[in-house]
């Protein structure tokens, strides 16, 4: 699982959903979720997490997606399997793990270093605990 420390910046509501943005380092993410406990308050500083079969890798990427969470990183280490790998990412201070077929990071031709933009959806990222000031 990776996780993101970030702050509440913005919480909208409408009936039953939620729809959650956090500051991280300036940049904006989205949460969408149909549970929010009352600790969750704007100014709150959160651990968000993501599992990492959900984080989706694009490189040379140009052109909109509806994936609320836009996240520009850079390729830190691939480790490949028979069948997945495990590619870690360099997003501001946090690593980030993405796991992709080995079929995609060769098609992707994906190396250390690379440049990629790492997308999550809003409803895919989750509180995992509320952090204490």
């Amino acid at each position: 699982m990776s996780s993101i420390i970030a702050a509440v910046s913005e919480i909208q509501s409408c009936d039953s959903l939620h729809i959650v943005t956090f500051d991280f380092h300036g940049q904006a993410l989205s949460m969408m979720s149909l549970e929010l406990s009352d600790t969750v308050k704007t100014g709150a500083k959160v651990r968000l997490a993501v599992k990492p079969s959900y984080i989706v890798i694009a490189k040379n990427f140009i052109g909109e997606l509806s994936y609320s969470n836009r996240l520009e990183s850079t390729v830190r280490s691939i480790e490949n399997g028979q069948l997945l790998s495990s590619v870690k990412l360099n997003f501001f201070d946090t690593v980030l793990e993405s796991i992709i077929t080995v079929d995609a990071s060769k098609k992707m031709d994906l190396k250390v270093g690379d440049e990629v933009t790492a997308f999550i959806k809003a409803s895919e990222l989750s509180i995992s605990e509320v952090l204490d000031d």
